[in-house]
Formats: C-alpha cells, sequence, structure tokens
C-alpha cells in the first residue's frame, strides 16, 4: 500500500499522498448558495482523516443558468466566495489542500431559482428522469438552445468563479466536464446538434471546454491549480460509452492534454475496468496521452485495487466518493489495516444533504 502514501507534485502543490476526496453533491448550503458551518466540518473531517486532497461538490458559476440543485453552493458572487473562506480554512489547518469543483449543469439543471427553464447546446430532451434525492422530479424539462452571447457569458462565469475560488483561499479549481452537465453535453454528439463552431465533429464539440480552460487560466494565473473531469457515464446515463470508442478517446485526451491544465480527472463506475469492451481503463487511456497527473475514480475503496491501479501506472492519484462518505478517515484505516463499512446508501436517503447523514448516523442505522 506504500505507494498511495507517497508525496505527489501537482503544479507548484505538493500533495502529502494519494488519496483525494471525490466531489459529491451534498445540497446542504443556504438557499443562496453560501456554504455553512456544517459544510466547514464536513470538509474539514477528510483533511483530519488523512486525505491529502478534498475536491469540493459542484459550485454553480453564475447567476444565470448555471446552478443545478436547489440548495448548491455557489462562487458566483463576492458573498459566496466569503462564506467558503472558513470552509478553505478548515482543510488547511489539518494539513490538507483543497480545490473548488466549478461546474454548469446545462440541461439537467432541476433546481435554479435564478432562471426559469434550462440552457443547453442544442433544443434536445434529455434522457431520464430527475433525482429525487436532490429535490427533483419527473422527466427533465426542455432545454432552450444556447445563443453565442449565452455561451460567452457562460465562459466568462467559469473565469469568473475560479478568480473568486483563489481569492477564497482554495488551491485550485477543476472544471466539470464530465457526468453529463453542460461542457459533457457539448461534447456528446447526441445532446449537441449544432451546426456553428461548436458542433460537428468531435475536435469542434470539444471548443466550449477548452474555451473555458483556456479562460480559467488567463484569469487566475499560473501557479493556481486547474484541474477537468471527463468521462463517459451521465447522472442520467450511467451506460454510455462514448461512440468512438478509443478514437474519441484519443481525441479527447489529445486535446485536453495540449492545454495549460495541472490534472486530469477521469471517473467510470469502475474504474480498474477497460473503458470499452477490452483492453485499457479510461484512466490508463488517459495518462498515456497527457502529461500531466492522471486522478482515477470509480469504486475505489478497496486499497489493494487503488494501489494496483498506481503501481501499474494506470493513475497517479485515486479519489473516493463513497468510502469517504463512509468514512472519511478512510486513508488512516488503510494504512493502520483498520476494519472499514460497507457504504450505507441510506445516507443519501431522502435526500442527499449532510442534516440527513448525520440523522442517518445519530440513530445508529
Amino acid at each position: 500500500m506504500s505507494v498511495l502514501f507517497e508525496p505527489l507534485s501537482l503544479g507548484r502543490l505538493t500533495l502529502p499522498n494519494r488519496w483525494a476526496v471525490a466531489p459529491m453533491t451534498r445540497v446542504s448550503a443556504t438557499a443562496d448558495g453560501l456554504a455553512t458551518a456544517r459544510m466547514a466540518d464536513y470538509y474539514a473531517s477528510f483533511a483530519q482523516g488523512g486525505f491529502g486532497l478534498v475536491i469540493t461538490e459542484g459550485t454553480y458559476t453564475d447567476k444565470a443558468w448555471s446552478q443545478g440543485y436547489l440548495f448548491q453552493p455557489g462562487l458566483a458572487d463576492a458573498a459566496q466566495r466569503d462564506a467558503w473562506r472558513p470552509v478553505v480554512d478548515g482543510v488547511h489547518a489539518h494539513g490538507g489542500r483543497v480545490v473548488a469543483q466549478l461546474m454548469h449543469a446545462g440541461a439537467l439543471s432541476q433546481g435554479n431559482p435564478h432562471r426559469p427553464g434550462t440552457k443547453a447546446p442544442s433544443a434536445v430532451q434529455p434522457i431520464g428522469q430527475q433525482m429525487p434525492f436532490y429535490r427533483g422530479q419527473g422527466p427533465y424539462r426542455l432545454p432552450e438552445a444556447m445563443t453565442h452571447d449565452e455561451i460567452a457569458q457562460a465562459v466568462e462565469g467559469f473565469a469568473d468563479a475560479a478568480l473568486r475560488a483563489r481569492e477564497a483561499g482554495f488551491d485550485g479549481v477543476e472544471i466539470h466536464g464530465a457526468n453529463g452537465y453542460l461542457l459533457d453535453q457539448f461534447m456528446n454528439v447526441h445532446t449537441n446538434t449544432r451546426e456553428d463552431r461548436y458542433g460537428g465533429s468531435l475536435a469542434r464539440r470539444l471548443t466550449l471546454i477548452t474555451e473555458v480552460v483556456e479562460a480559467v487560466r488567463r484569469a487566475v494565473g499560473s501557479g493556481f491549480i486547474v484541474g477537468v473531469r471527463v468521462s463517459q457515464g451521465k447522472v442520467n446515463d450511467k451506460a454510455y460509452k462514448w461512440p468512438g470508442g478509443i478514437a474519441d478517446a484519443e481525441t479527447i485526451f489529445r486535446a485536453l492534454g495540449r492545454l495549460a491544465i495541472d490534472y486530469l480527472h477521469t471517473t467510470e463506475f469502475e474504474a480498474w475496468q477497460p473503458a470499452f469492451a477490452q483492453g485499457a481503463s479510461l484512466a490508463a487511456l488517459a495518462r498515456e496521452r497527457v502529461s500531466v497527473p492522471v486522478l482515477a475514480n470509480g469504486s475505489l475503496q478497496e486499497g489493494t485495487r487503488a494501489a494496483e491501479m498506481l503501481a501499474a501506472g494506470e493513475a497517479d492519484f485515486v479519489s473516493l466518493g463513497r468510502g469517504a462518505l463512509t468514512h472519511a478517515d478512510w486513508p488512516r484505516r488503510v494504512r493502520e489495516a483498520v476494519p472499514v463499512e460497507r457504504f450505507d446508501p441510506g445516507l443519501l436517503v431522502p435526500i442527499a444533504d449532510l442534516g440527513n447523514a448525520e440523522r442517518r448516523r445519530g440513530n445508529g442505522a
């Protein structure tokens, strides 16, 4: 297991080990998107428990179309920026590093008090149903196609939110290009039917995420960590695969690898499995094509599995979601061979917020 506890250089930052907390939507901010004292305790507990890097839940970037869920935290104004400072300070106080994930929900928004309706690359009905544990109900709404001005505003929102994250003391930001949200919708041939420079070939469908990364880097400068998260599966289509298989992976990872990013975060249901019918995992495909560290996510609670991926050169560090929710001190438990419990889905039902999790644990469930 020793490979999991070696330090890792991430841009100008040094992580104390290879364990990261994956971004997990907790819908526990105030109604106007302010991080709370409960959130500060929650995030600090991961650093105290031995995670070298903490990635926040998806944080909305503007007060237009980006918010995905009611009670989601934001980085869309100065008040939201300031509310994150105690969270950042709590993680730093325990020796951890913390990155804010920046997210625009696009067509999958199911709770946005700032605007009626939703915006997306094209007016395509999302498949699946809204998630009830994030206060959603029924089918997703049919989005309107974004205008060029609205696309430019979304790019500006990411850049402005990244600057606020730096001002709040975060060590970096992660741009959410995964799981079916806006940047992923632009990459996807099924949800992006545009005929302008943002649509068509896969290379052109990568235009928006390229513009977002470039705008964020300009806003925060060269010394601030910028990561990108990508996936095949979506929150509303977990079995989705890139239609071009390895050729699509090649195009996507080569394009992202040319950008000024510090790490690439890949997520699959089981990170070690072949990305397609056979062959390498998604993380391994990425690591072959980018020069920055690759963060692997997906059912890596078992320390042996995580260590094997690192030892085999398939990834440089790993992120845990369900494992971190089960035990905030998961890395310590692995290092000391302390028994761990199985994930309790009841922590996220009926609402996946921190209050529900505390009540669940308080009742001894």
